[in-house]
């Protein structure tokens, strides 16, 4: 795990200082190693910071030439069968093994398209021919790891996070008002775009070429080249459903799954695990330890407010499992200290709570190890958001009521806030059905309101994934653009509405906010992070199962649940999906009150000139008095501020 940066199309003999100082920008990512490599007539610069995890000598120094020298190579992530890909390649004289190695000598011989799709792995890569005078980009499958680019001042610039790429002297950073809106939108900036005109996000399973010429001329005609698709793989698997029974389809998800687990185990340094007592870390913790022969270190924090408190799960699941387990209880103060960090960590705005528990986890992981490994990408897989029952089933009960009728009751649940909801839910909790014991069911009644007043199931999920439901209403000469959720064309063809909107959670929501948050946050403390789960071979296999072994009897990830139990007992893991987040809407009446006030002073916004202050002093108004809880809403616009005073 490292950083990557580098530019192509200036020649300057100052070209190696500047690399280094956008290398240094990313000293977080790597702070073992660091190093430039220029080609002043070709007008490239590659440069690196290097966290050692795989072979620790200078053999695993990058950036790392070739043995032939035609090729240059900077690269982000790990490779998990890079070892089983040495034994394919013709026999050489290895100078290490390090990953980056065998992926050079991969390139060499098959060239990048084939070495891509051949790679198990997480990765952002920057690769110079030097005979062809090429430059290749290159991310993973599923957009573990980040990669910005873009033309500034007819310079191409590259980079991880975007500090790197505002160390170049040609960088401009002009905010891309349209950009803004799809963050008010989700609470990220979706992919391909960032919040900066002319810079991007290379998506998740593409890479990019283009030669020096073309770097000095314009980014028009360039365009990202798939090698492995979701949507191919969505609508193959669902084509092609897995034939045995349900204790097969058991059996060989455990397989797959403890293959991806084995590859991820393989480090140089300490090696531990994110551990929530949910289902999906509780199922990588359980299988690390089926394989591991020393108990495995796990972490977790938890909260003392009611609700927001995973940790004692955790433990409970630790213990029975025997691993190595530390806790930490954090109080209000030390994760209100974490706030002034987000914007240098996150680098562009970005706006999911659940960042300030992943950064303490992560920094307490980090005490004791350099690599954790997380239980990510199991709701996606799987079927583990609310909404996945939601959607289908309010569509199912009040799709035949007028628009106007289902306006009303919406009107009805908004009459109580979300507290006095709590409040009642609690009261009679024991006379409810398990799958209605929600967490926090106050907020979800009340998101539930926001969406009733739909014209087809797909606006359902369309409102449930949206925060700001008009946000060119609040952004300045902001228009929203399109993506991925907005263009059906570029749906899966899959056969019911839960499957469509798993694809469209994989494609969108995992790559931009679940897998940013992590690796942010992990690598703001020099912590690589590993998610098993996101193996594409298991990504594979999960899109071959059927609805019913995702979803059965209203239980979610009802087979991954399956291979869970055959380690923990059943009933240490049932309880209501809570989630890992922070009690931001008692903090913003609170202790956060005053900080936030600030932010959203109306004087201070109007002169900023991104937003209309009236509208967001109006949901400001409405939290503070306990009427609505607008915590998410105002979240964001407090990311975006915060961001903008420290970087802008």
């Amino acid at each position: 795990m490292c950083g990557i940066t580098g530019f192509l199309g200036t020649s300057s003999s100052g070209s190696a200082v500047v690399a280094d100082r956008m290398a240094s920008a990313l000293y977080h990512r790597g702070p073992d190693d660091s190093g430039v490599w220029v080609d002043e007539p070709a007008g490239v610069a590659l440069a690196h910071r290097r966290l050692s995890i795989l072979d620790l000598s200078p053999a695993g120094h990058q950036p790392m030439v070739s043995p032939s020298g035609r090729y240059v190579i900077v690269f982000n992530g790990e490779i998990y069968n890079h070892l089983e890909l040495r034994e394919a390649l013709p026999e050489g004289k290895w100078r290490g093994h390090s990953d980056t190695e065998t992926l050079l000598a991969a390139f060499e011989c098959w060239g990048v398209e084939a070495s891509l799709k051949k790679s198990v792995g997480m990765f952002a890569i920057a690769l110079w021919d030097r005979e062809s005078r090429t430059l290749t980009l290159g991310r993973d499958r599923l957009g573990e790891k980040p990669l910005y680019y873009g033309w500034q001042n007819g310079v191409l610039l590259f980079g991880s996070e975007l500090k790197a790429l505002r160390a170049h002297p040609a960088f401009q950073g002009v905010i891309n008002r349209d950009a803004l809106t799809l963050f008010l939108r989700h609470n990220y900036v979706p992919v391909p775009y960032s919040i900066y005109r002319g810079i991007n996000k290379l998506p998740p399973g593409t890479f990019l070429q283009l030669n020096a010429s073309a770097a000095l001329a314009s980014s028009s005609g360039i365009h990202p080249v798939s090698y492995w698709s979701a949507r191919e793989v969505a609508e193959i698997g669902q084509a092609n459903l897995f034939p045995g029974s349900d204790n097969e389809a058991c059996e060989a998800l455990e397989a797959v799954l403890g293959q991806s687990i084995r590859g991820q185990m393989l480090a140089d340094v300490p090696l531990g695990a994110f551990l929530s007592g949910g289902i999906d870390s509780s199922t990588v913790v359980a299988l690390m330890q089926a394989q591991s022969k020393r108990p495995v270190k796990t972490y977790t924090i938890g909260f003392n407010e009611a609700g927001y408190n995973e940790a004692e799960h955790a433990h409970a699941v630790a213990r029975h499992l025997g691993t190595e387990h530390t806790e930490l209880y954090v109080k209000p103060a030390e994760a209100q200290a974490v706030i002034p960090l987000l914007p240098g960590l996150y680098d562009e705005p970005f706006a999911d709570s659940s960042q300030i528990p992943t950064y303490l986890v992560s920094r307490l992981a980090r005490e004791h190890v350099t690599v954790s490994l997380s239980g990510d990408g199991g709701d996606e897989l799987f079927g583990g958001y609310n909404r996945y029952f939601w959607a289908q089933n309010i569509w199912r009960r009040l799709g035949w009521l007028p628009q106007s009728l289902r306006a009303a009751v919406a009107g009805v649940l908004t009459t109580l806030p979300p507290t006095t909801w709590n409040s009642v839910f609690r009261k009679f909790e024991r006379m409810l059905p398990a799958n209605l014991r929600y967490a926090n069911p106050g907020d979800k009644l009340h998101k539930l309101a926001e969406i009733l007043a739909v014209r087809n199931p797909e606006e359902i999920y369309w409102g449930l994934v949206s925060h700001w439901k008009q946000p060119t209403q609040i952004v300045k000469d902001g228009t929203e653009p399109p993506t991925v959720l907005t263009d059906a064309s570029q749906w899966a063809n899959v056969p019911d509405l839960t499957h469509r909107m798993m694809f469209l959670d994989t494609v969108s929501y995992l790559p931009d906010d679940i897998l940013t948050k992590v690796d942010r946050a992990a690598m703001g403390v020099s912590l690589e992070t590993r998610v098993p789960l996101l193996d594409h071979r298991v990504l594979e296999f999960a899109w071959t199962l059927p609805l019913t072994m995702k979803l059965r009897d209203g239980q979610s990830k009802w087979l991954l649940r399956q291979v869970l139990y055959r380690h923990v007992p059943q009933e240490m893991i049932e309880r209501p999906k809570m989630g890992f987040g922070i009690p931001l809407d008692v903090w913003l009446r609170g202790p956060l009150r005053n900080w936030a006030e600030e932010l959203l002073n109306a004087s201070s916004l109007e002169t900023s000139g991104y937003f209309r202050a009236s509208l967001i002093r109006e949901k400001w108004d409405e939290h503070l008095s306990g009427r609505r809880n607008w915590s998410y809403y105002l979240w964001d616009v407090l990311m975006f501020e915060a961001w903008r005073r420290q970087w802008h």
